[in-house]
């Protein structure tokens, strides 16, 4: 995708040129898994991968829709979710409408035309980059003047409000804040931001896509949130300053082991521990120290396994085949399926990489898919 195609794609449905082109990247996350709901500490990065989006006022009431990925239009008159699951799609660029709408950004009609190089159902966040997109693109056509942190904040009341995924910001925020070959530690309590250096000259980063799909991952992220939310409920009998996991911290959990469901208590201790590692990793990092980085990786999927549950047989093979060969693995994104991501030294041969896949077609009947990512910079206009 670049900006000759894309303008392409618009003026072939519209019949106008853009007034606007927008690249929101999708991202990656190092650590920092379910935590962000909770208040906690994230570490993602913008990569390469990115959501395009051209548009333009067409002088009517009426928005018209199109991704080229799908081959879809939609239009309406209506900012109301769609049900029907050939459109649902549309959801995302009229959820980022509905709240600018709430904002006081009265835009007319527009004419959107999507498309992008993100996976799908890959963990990597098409959905905010799409929503963060459109935010950006209607922000300069309307001349708004809204900051990146409040965009985050629009486009994750989009996805809660209206999409209905009661996700957190981190997706958002990395998308709109990423910084080339740096990643992005996020307060989702205050917002409050730093970048570390990821040193780009001696490690790489690699997805292995599981292609297992989120069948589950709706329903269960929801369910894991209101998980912890119990958790912090029994939490704050004993310790009242507890208003989210983010002001526990695993003592306390364990602490409490006893007044909780099995359940309630293996959410809130990953979560917990989950928040340490992150804040670990940033201080790996800056004094460079990378086999800490990944050995806390692989920490942090050992939780998400066996504490979090939301892992499969398909992505847990994969962490283990890279032990020994990639210095961190673990689970990405909300879970059930998707990408594993792994930490190499760039003088790991792509055969050894060449024999996990041989292995894992070999146990599952499935061509696993390698994406290479590099951590570019966050949403920008052309």
């Amino acid at each position: 995708m670049n900006r000759q195609v894309i303008s392409g794609i618009f003026e072939s449905r519209f019949d106008q040129n853009p007034e606007v082109i927008v690249v929101a990247p999708g991202r990656i996350n190092i650590i920092g898994e379910h935590t962000d709901y909770n208040n906690g500490f994230v570490l993602p990065a913008a990569i390469e991968q990115a959501v395009w989006v051209a548009v333009s006022r067409n002088n009517g009431n009426e928005h018209h829709f199109y991704a080229a990925e799908y081959n879809s239009d939609f239009k309406t008159d209506k900012l109301l979710p769609v049900t029907d699951a050939d459109h649902r799609w549309a959801n995302y660029p009229m959820g980022a409408l509905s709240e600018l709408l709430v904002e006081g950004c009265e835009t007319g009609g527009l004419n959107i035309a999507i498309g992008g190089n993100v996976p799908l159902g890959a963990g990597l966040s098409s959905s905010a980059a799409l929503i963060s997109a459109v935010i950006v693109a209607v922000d300069d056509l309307f001349r708004a003047g809204l900051s990146r942190p409040d965009m985050a904040r629009i486009a994750q009341r989009a996805e809660n409000n209206f999409v209905g995924m009661q996700c957190g910001i981190m997706d958002m925020f990395a998308s709109l804040m990423g910084k080339q070959n740096h990643v992005l530690r996020l307060d989702c309590r205050n917002l409050e931001y730093s970048y570390s250096p990821f040193p780009d000259n001696e490690y790489r980063l690699l997805l292995l896509d599981s292609g297992v799909k989120h069948q589950l991952v709706d329903s269960e992220y929801n369910t894991r949130r209101k998980e912890c939310e119990a958790g912090v409920q029994i939490l704050r009998k004993s310790h009242p300053e507890v208003n989210s996991l983010r002001d526990a911290t695993p003592e306390m959990v364990l602490e409490h082991a006893g007044k909780m469901s099995d359940k309630v208590f293996r959410r809130c201790l990953f979560v917990t521990e989950e928040n340490n590692r992150v804040n670990a990793v940033c201080d790996a990092l800056e004094s460079g120290n990378m086999n800490l980085v990944g050995e806390l990786m692989y920490q942090s999927h050992a939780g998400l396994r066996n504490l979090y549950e939301v892992c499969v047989e398909e992505t847990n093979f994969l962490t283990d085949s890279m032990r020994g060969l990639a210095c961190g693995a673990r689970q990405m994104g909300g879970g059930f399926g998707g990408c594993t991501i792994n930490l190499l030294k760039k003088s790991v041969p792509d055969k050894a990489v060449e024999r996990v896949a041989a292995a894992y077609f070999e146990r599952f009947g499935t061509k696993l898919r390698t994406l290479p990512v590099k951590i570019s910079d966050g949403a920008h206009i052309l």
